[in-house]
């Protein structure tokens, strides 16, 4: 079984084929603009404190409050349940490695939101199922077909999914 990166696991909630892709060494993002959007938001926003902590090398977490509250800082809440489920997800694999204590917050500085998360005994549950729905998706030789939705226009692998 294969150790599931923070991204990995929200990419499972945005698009499977962009987490196949993704895990495959397959990186669009450095091209696309809202990803460096994104990036600008995460640098620009909540300067004084320590930032993007590694962890394992399997999650990198925005920001720490107290020692026990994580902060995700994100663009829009157009993809929120990705968003709430990678804190969740966060929150468990802290969990397992010791802490105790620990909630989330997502900020969404452009909006001035600020969204509480908590990991509740269900959630474990299903983060579990999901580890392993990931991995079996990441063991597939090709990556599955998708139906186009929405989201697909402002993808950073719009390309390579529609046009090569």
């Amino acid at each position: 079984m294969k150790k599931v990166s923070g991204m990995l696991f929200s990419y499972y909630f945005i698009c499977k084929r962009k987490m196949w892709l993704f895990n495959n060494y397959i990186s669009m993002e450095q091209y696309n603009e809202n990803v460096k959007i994104g990036k600008a938001i995460d640098k620009n926003s909540y300067a004084r404190k320590y930032k993007n902590i590694n962890v394992n090398n399997d999650i990198c977490i925005d920001f720490l409050d107290n020692g026990k509250t994580i902060h995700e800082i994100k663009k829009s809440n157009k993809m929120e349940e990705a968003h709430i489920w990678q804190v969740k997800y966060y929150i468990y694999y802290l969990k397992n490695i010791g802490y105790e204590n620990i909630n989330g917050v997502i900020d969404y500085p452009l909006l001035r939101i600020k969204k509480s998360v908590e990991l509740s005994d269900s959630d474990i549950l299903r983060i579990e199922e999901i580890i392993e729905d990931i991995n079996n998706i990441l063991s597939d030789e090709i990556p599955k077909i998708i139906k186009k939705r929405k989201i697909c226009n402002k993808c950073a692998y719009y390309d390579y999914c529609y046009i090569l």
